[in-house]
């Protein structure tokens, strides 16, 4: 009798893990979610038209036209930066807006050529002139990234997010009638914290999508209640047409003039740093690692992104900061949510009766989502910055600096004539206060001080090269100052050896294989580069890895604690630390090798005892896995020390580390 074999069945094919900026929700969700980025971005989206179409004198169907084409090219925007093409677009949720970098100068280049339509003719040959030299730049722009570390990007993002408070506490204050601020009146202050408080509740006691719609909702029942009171309106929604689309160069051909482009260029550049600080807010966000690449990618795309503004009759684009305050307090990461934002936003460009629905929501209610967001937008800078070492002068410096030119540009200006209304009824005009950048002699020189974010920039920029890049080649990274970043290229194995081998208790073929990595571009290289070896070594070179760290608790003939990293322990009761020394004991009799703890991280006896204990039940092989982890947050603090030693002000913190040579 014979068998017949069963074929055996194939094996089940490993899902491939999907990163949430790349996980696409389903079509129900996708679409609220959308709804709600565009809801939040509306009425930043149209305040530049409006205000550029005050300044410069436009007529009312002109001003129709501009905000139109901005729905409609910030849709085209938003998806160049959201899904990407080629090597445009960091594929990251970032809805793009008309920045508001670009108000003086294109202000003043329109009324230098005639005003009104006349004058758009000429901003529109700058925009585009400047969104090509912005494309073509890219890469290079992307290389200055080593000239932003986390004291930089930190602050820019803190500045960006208290910068744009006034915004939605403009919003807040200001009468849905009239459309004036009103700061004194307790109606719209109700309004503006109702909203809050609605959006409060809602994240606290919805859960799963209700929770992520929790904006889009507060802004829904706020203004359903404000419409009850007879203090929203449709009306506008009525006399609007269902379709309209604004052709290109609807104002005639570009005009070309060769100062104008060179100041928009200058605004581009601007535009550039601010648009850094909101992708690395929004990688900080999402959890992803912005590298050079997808700087180079996130500034072509807002070069694409600019072309097309000035061929649509809109404006240079940038990542708009309400929207990557929003992704932080909903938690949804897909950029899939804002490409859907982006097709509603084309959508809306195009039915300017959809467009006037969500231009009734009162500005109050507005301005109370809106002060949540940007303050959200503040937390993730200073979120950043908790990872900088303050007791670093030259930090502190950067970032107090920074934070101080930048509220001074700022506060100390009013950039728009306002209008408020007294108790009496009537309305009193208080004219725009000549801002700090009238104070410059040319417009060139006033375009870094038209706002506060872009002079904090570009202070904390100038300032991190002033103190960590001029007068020395490179960082200095060991050494009390002495060994910089171009010193440890050039140095011998040897060399190379003596300084960073104790980061890894000098085992050998860790520090060859970081050393084969030169030359390294920045310090993170430096620190990755043993991060990355120490995982590639076979199983018998982990072991020696392991077994080269000291005993927990092990001392030598005077007392002290063999390893500097268990300074955590150093003050322990006797019996304390004969228990910790029972414990490592006991571990290396069953395991075979020391227990390695990053006492520093874990600080407390107890939490170090109840962590060894609980491991003694683990297998070799996840022993062995926990082991180097712990290893590799060692060799990250040593490594975070031998780099605050290149600093005299806290080399003191460590004087127990051997000094380098």
């Amino acid at each position: 009798m014979t068998t017949e074999a069963t074929p055996a069945s194939p094996p089940a094919k490993k899902r491939k893990r999907v990163h949430p900026v790349d996980q696409v929700p389903p079509p129900g969700k996708l679409v609220a979610l959308g709804a709600q980025h565009v809801v939040a971005f509306y009425a930043g989206a149209v305040l530049v038209p409006l205000l550029i179409a005050r300044a410069i004198g436009l007529d009312s169907d002109a001003l129709t036209m501009l905000i139109t084409a901005d729905l409609f090219t910030c849709g085209i925007a938003s998806l160049l930066q959201s899904v990407g093409i080629w090597k445009i677009g960091v594929r990251l949720p970032l809805l793009q807006g008309i920045t508001f970098a670009t108000l003086a100068p294109v202000i003043q280049i329109a009324n230098q050529n005639g005003g009104g339509r006349v004058g758009l003719q000429t901003v529109y040959g700058a925009v585009i002139a400047a969104g090509i030299a912005t494309f073509l730049i890219a890469p290079f722009f992307a290389k200055l990234i080593r000239f932003l570390p986390p004291v930089v990007t930190g602050t820019l993002i803190t500045i960006i997010g208290v910068c744009l408070i006034p915004v939605g506490a403009g919003d807040a204050v200001t009468n849905p009638h009239e459309h004036l601020h009103d700061n004194a009146n307790w109606k719209w202050v109700c309004y503006a914290l109702g909203t809050i408080l609605l959006i409060v509740l809602m994240q606290r006691f919805f859960r799963g999508f209700m929770a992520t719609i929790a904006v889009l909702m507060g802004l829904v029942v706020a203004t359903f209640i404000a419409w009850l009171c007879g203090d929203a309106s449709f009306g506008i929604v009525g006399e609007a047409g269902w379709f309209g689309f604004t052709p290109p160069f609807a104002f005639g051909a570009p005009m070309w003039d060769l100062v104008a482009i060179v100041s928009m260029i200058v605004v581009l550049l601007v535009v550039a740093v601010e648009s850094t600080g909101s992708i690395f807010a929004t990688g900080e966000i999402v959890g992803k690692r912005i590298k050079k690449e997808d700087v180079a990618a996130a500034v072509r795309a807002d070069g694409v992104a600019t072309i097309f503004g000035g061929i649509f009759n809109s404006f240079p684009y940038t990542a708009f900061s309400e929207n990557v305050g929003l992704v932080r307090l909903t938690g949804v990461k897909s950029r899939w949510v804002v490409a859907c934002a982006g097709v509603i936003m084309i959508i809306l460009g195009c039915l300017p009766k959809l467009a006037k629905v969500v231009e009734s929501i009162p500005a109050p209610i507005l301005g109370g989502a809106a002060l949540i967001m940007f303050a959200t937008v503040a937390i993730v800078g200073i979120q950043t910055l908790t990872s900088v070492d303050f007791t670093d002068h030259r930090n502190l410096i950067i970032a107090a600096t920074s934070l101080a030119v930048a509220l001074y540009v700022q506060f100390s200006q009013s950039a728009t004539p306002t209008t408020v209304i007294e108790k009496g009824g009537a309305h009193v005009d208080v004219p725009a206060l000549p801002g700090v950048d009238q104070a410059m002699p040319n417009m060139i020189l006033q375009i870094p001080f038209s706002t506060g974010i872009t002079m904090g920039a570009i202070t904390a920029i100038l300032l991190n090269l002033l103190f960590f890049h001029v007068g020395r080649r490179g960082p200095a990274v060991a050494g009390r100052g002495a060994i910089t970043l171009d010193a440890v290229n050039k140095m011998t194995y040897v060399e190379f050896s003596q300084t960073f081998g104790g980061l890894v208790q000098n085992v050998d073929w860790v520090v060859e294989r970081a050393y084969e990595q030169r030359p390294f571009e920045d310090v993170h290289d430096l620190r990755s580069a043993f991060q990355e070896a120490m995982l590639t070594g076979s199983d018998e070179e982990q072991l020696q890895l392991i077994r080269a760290f000291p005993d927990l608790g092990a001392e030598d003939e005077t007392g002290e604690l063999t390893a500097v990293d268990h300074k955590g322990l150093s003050h322990l009761e006797e019996t304390e630390h004969e228990n910790v020394v029972d414990l490592a004991k006991a571990y290396k009799d069953h395991f075979g090798f020391p227990l390695v703890i990053d006492a520093q991280e874990a600080e407390r006896y107890d939490r170090v005892l109840r962590n060894g204990w609980a491991r003694m039940d683990n297998s070799e092989t996840s022993e062995k896995s926990f082991a180097l982890i712990e290893i590799a947050k060692i060799a990250n603090h040593r490594f975070d020390d031998l780099v605050a030693d290149a600093n005299p002000l806290t080399s003191a913190r460590f004087s127990r580390q051997p000094e380098l040579s």
